[in-house]
């Protein structure tokens, strides 16, 4: 019995518990209302960045790779194609962030400091997911937020692990909000 809700775990992943992973979350993009945690494209291979990085230099960053850059593009192009309205674009100020919004949506959007990555920095996170929890908790209106960040600060914030490029959709919610879904473009 525990070999198999290990296996189950190991296949399904550690999503939180009610995200899909499916077409059907398209219709719920459409209607609006949403905000939706985008993990940046890919990057060149690294985990992490320089020690010696520096925000505002994007020469010192692990920055997006050619096939980040496409992806980035096919995920705007998808996001115009089934006409999912765009309220608001905020980007972590991270180069590889601001880079997929750029690409994605036709501009980088507004800095948050607040989606900055975690990865490496624990330090922060108390004080970093709390003020996520409140961008995220507020309601849209006039389409959906995005928000692009990285897989470490998304994970914190709702324990989804999501790969690069991938949504992360939540419904902002009285009490905080609920995760709907993730969705990939391939």
């Amino acid at each position: 019995m525990q070999r198999r809700a290990i296996l189950q775990f190991l296949l399904v992943g550690a999503a939180a518990p009610h995200a899909r992973a499916d077409e059907a979350l398209w219709p719920l993009l459409q209607a609006g209302g949403h905000v939706v945690l985008l993990r940046h494209a890919v990057t060149e291979p690294g985990v992490g960045d320089p020690p010696e990085f520096r925000l505002g230099n994007c020469a010192t960053q692990r920055n997006l790779s050619e096939q980040g850059r496409s992806d980035a593009r096919r995920l705007g192009e998808a996001l115009r194609t089934r006409r999912v309205p765009v309220a608001r674009v905020l980007s972590s100020p991270w180069c590889r962030c601001l880079e997929t919004a750029r690409l994605a949506f036709g501009h980088e959007g507004e800095v948050q400091p607040a989606l900055g990555n975690l990865f490496g920095r624990p330090e922060r996170e108390a004080a970093q997911v709390a003020e996520l929890r409140r961008l995220v908790s507020r309601s849209v209106t006039g389409g959906n937020v995005f928000m692009v960040t990285h897989g470490s600060t998304t994970y914190a914030l709702t324990g989804v692990s999501p790969g690069t490029g991938e949504m992360v959709i939540l419904k902002p919610q009285q009490d905080g909000f609920r995760v709907a879904g993730r969705l990939a473009v391939r």
